[in-house]
């Protein structure tokens, strides 16, 4: 079971679900996926190997260590999420505190045209249009993917700094 659920998890493109894992092996319960998950985590922190097993973005997922970053950046291009203008962070915050949020709302808190940038977070699939809202013209509503949350290591939303936190930080 254990090397089963290793090879899936290496060989996602993107986190795995416990139910997912549950579907694909054809189990009842979740509970030996939990248990051969935790084991993994414990193993992989007891060797302190290349990488370890993270949560996020609501499954599980192997990433690489942090401290072998400055490596990794040498191997791989660079990312299209590392080239986010401020604008394009801007706008990316404004959604993920906000959501569901509309593009003239984004707007009225930045002070400028968004439709751009918010067409290039679209592309990159940061965000993703989640609805209309009931009002004449039916605009139409933002909010962030499960790629946002994979690309900033999030688990969920819960996860994002508060405002007292963000205030601390520029405090220091």
């Amino acid at each position: 079971m254990k090397n089963i659920i290793e090879s899936l998890l290496f060989a996602a493109q993107e986190p795995i679900t416990i139910s997912r894992l549950k579907k694909i092996l054809s189990l009842e319960n979740k509970e030996k996926i939990i248990k051969t998950l935790n084991e993994l985590a414990e193993e992989y922190e007891t060797r302190k190997g290349g990488f370890h097993l993270k949560e996020t973005a609501g499954g599980f997922q192997l990433k690489s260590r942090p401290e072998y970053g400055e490596w990794i950046k040498k191997l791989l291009e660079p990312s299209p999420y590392s080239r986010l203008s401020k604008a394009a962070l801007e706008t990316l915050s404004i959604t993920a505190y906000k959501q569901p949020i509309l593009r003239a709302e984004i707007e009225y808190i930045r002070g400028v045209d968004s439709g751009g940038i918010i067409r290039n977070l679209l592309d990159k699939g940061l965000i993703k249009i989640i609805g209309r809202k009931d009002i004449p013209g039916k605009p139409m509503l933002y909010g962030t993917t499960k790629r946002f949350l994979e690309v900033f290591e999030l688990k969920s939303l819960k996860e994002l700094p508060t405002l007292k936190e963000i205030a601390e930080i520029n405090n220091e």
